[in-house]
């Protein structure tokens, strides 16, 4: 072998312990250290992260090596283009600095695009089993979660663990530096390269994991505003709306039911609370979280609805607001 065969990316910011997780867990690999590297693209802030990366031992053994921008001046898919770049090997394995993958990922993402060389190989992502008790018990963390149903590769080819021949990112000329936040720059890659005839398949044995970020009701709010670039995706990608709700028109299925939200807001205001409290049973029906039939988890279900319906508004917000921006209506 005259280089690695695998090139893992890591686009990261202000994550320097979660980013040691990640790399530990690399250096962790069933797989042999000569068939695979690491890069590690960055604009941290702090000092912490260019410690982290010139000290640790995969760094001492070759693997790893560091591309630092200044702080806070690169976005995602700018970082990822970066990487892959610089990257050796004919693969390029992407994921997250907050995620963490089992012993096995590199050996099974190996042998799956081994089997498929020529196509985009993507595989399951769950929530990180040391950290579940995180998620039942904070209503707003934030973790993602990626399923390959039948088998199959999701349609939003998420970069939290996805391969790609390096051929394919350099004929597609990688992520599109346009969008300066993760908020759908990978699925536009994938259609992008799906549209010059690459197939994109799932690997059920490529897992890792996921961290759970316990978050405040405001700071997911101030997140979700990122989701104004959305309608920029569905306008390169008319198509994308067949996997949307309401006719492709709105994003999620309880975005169609917000409108009743705003009108149970303004019988809020003209003094009418018990009209404004029937307004919401639509959208309430459709957004009750499940935790069980006991009365501890239906009356967790319902104190959680006032942030539900916080977080819907705003997304639909920053949706119309991306709608304009981008001339392309998603709701």
């Amino acid at each position: 072998m005259t280089g690695p065969a695998l090139s893992v990316v890591v686009p990261s910011h202000d994550r320097p312990l979660r980013l040691r997780w990640l790399l530990n867990a690399l250096a962790d690999q069933t797989l042999d250290r000569d068939a695979f590297e690491v890069i590690v693209a960055h604009d941290s802030r702090g000092p912490e992260t260019d410690a982290l990366l010139a000290a640790h031992p995969l760094t001492a053994a070759g693997v790893l090596r560091a591309l630092a921008f200044d702080a806070g001046t690169a976005g995602p898919a700018q970082k990822r283009n970066a990487a892959w770049r610089a990257a050796r090997a004919p693969h390029v394995l992407f994921t997250d600095d907050d995620c963490r993958p089992p012993r096995e990922w590199l050996e099974h993402a190996l042998a799956a695009v081994r089997a498929r060389p020529d196509a985009i190989v993507q595989g399951p992502t769950q929530i990180d089993p040391d950290e579940l008790v995180v998620k039942l018990h904070a209503p707003h963390a934030r973790t993602q979660v990626v399923e390959l149903v039948g088998g199959q590769a999701s349609i939003w080819a998420q970069t939290c663990n996805i391969a790609y021949p390096r051929a394919v990112l350099a004929a597609c000329d990688g992520f599109d530096d346009a969008l300066p936040v993760a908020a759908g720059e990978d699925t536009d890659l994938a259609w992008r390269a799906r549209e010059q005839g690459v197939e994109m398949v799932g690997a059920p044995a490529m897992l890792t994991f996921h961290c759970v970020e316990p978050a405040t009701l405001v700071a997911r709010a101030r997140e979700s505003w990122r989701w104004q670039h959305l309608p920029y995706l569905t306008r390169k990608h008319p198509e994308i709306r067949r996997s949307y709700a309401g006719g492709g028109w709105f994003w999620k299925p309880q975005h169609t039911k917000v409108p009743f939200l705003l009108l149970a807001a303004t019988l809020l205001l003209r003094g009418r609370p018990a009209a404004a409290l029937v307004a919401t049973v639509p959208w309430a029906a459709g957004s009750m979280p499940g935790y069980g039939s006991s009365w501890r988890g239906r009356a967790r279900a319902v104190s959680e609805l006032p942030g539900s319906a916080v977080l819907d508004v705003v997304e639909v917000a920053a949706l119309a607001r991306g709608s304009v921006r981008h001339r392309s209506l998603l709701l």
